[in-house]
């Protein structure tokens, strides 16, 4: 088994092994993997941190050995806090780091950073601060970060930056955490899911205050929730259907 982990900003993970392929997520810097298949040109990889799979081009990344990807498995709740930050590269040169990139991999690295850290479980009431640092972020399908995020992909970041391992894909996080019978029982930072015609998980959520709710549809924006789903008071019109609502922390 082959190991590695992403030593640029942002690396986009592909379904096929090719430039034109649908981006399914993103590999942030410091996140390691398993490459589960090695083409001339491409990789097919297992994130280590939730087990997300898809192609990562060859040159966007670096083989680690097994001991060191045990290490990073274990000690990866140190985070980056800031929206960008920079990292000192070989020769004083600068790269930046997006919110939640990992900074185990500095001294692997040999590059410096002088910024915010976040570190362990932080309080629930942290979840809708994080949550507002991406307000206003565009829509990007398969994407985690403020230059571009999906529905899941933001939740996804803001538990991970408070020291929580949610799934990638909304269907999947909707498999996590405890089931809350009506909304009146969510607290902020509680995940509210939204379906489809079919029945299938297709968004989510992160709760506020006052029924209110922020989530990526566009952009990071927030909008009204009810038992019905998410209003959209400038269209005065449903924009999601309520599933369910998941309490995780």
């Amino acid at each position: 088994m082959l190991y590695g982990i992403c030593n640029l900003s942002i690396v986009p993970l592909r379904f096929d092994p090719s430039d034109p392929s649908e981006l399914v997520s993103q590999v942030l810097y410091g996140e390691h993997f398993k490459i589960l298949e090695k083409q001339k040109k491409w990789s097919r990889i297992r994130l280590a941190y939730d087990g997300y799979e898809g192609w990562i081009d060859n040159k966007q990344y670096l083989e680690i050995t097994e001991k060191e990807y045990a290490f990073f498995s274990i000690q990866e709740q140190q985070l980056a806090a800031d929206l960008i930050e920079y990292v000192n590269c070989e020769n004083n040169q600068l790269m930046y780091i997006p919110l939640g990139a990992s900074l185990l991999a500095l001294d692997f690295f040999k590059h410096q950073y002088d910024g915010t850290k976040i570190i362990g479980k932080q309080a629930k009431e942290k979840l809708t601060e994080t949550a507002l640092l991406f307000l206003n972020a565009p829509y990007l399908w398969g994407g985690r970060t403020n230059f571009g995020i999906d529905c899941s992909g933001f939740t996804q970041m803001v538990y991970k930056l408070n020291g929580y391992k949610l799934l990638r894909d909304a269907s999947q996080q909707a498999t996590q955490g405890e089931v809350l019978s009506f909304i009146e029982e969510s607290e902020s930072g509680d995940l509210a899911f939204f379906d489809n015609e079919e029945g299938n998980i297709i968004h989510v959520g992160i709760l506020m205050n006052d029924n209110y709710i922020i989530h990526a549809h566009g952009k990071v924006r927030i909008d009204r929730i009810d038992h019905t789903g998410i209003f959209n008071t400038k269209k005065r019109t449903y924009t999601h259907k309520l599933r369910v609502i998941k309490r995780i922390v």
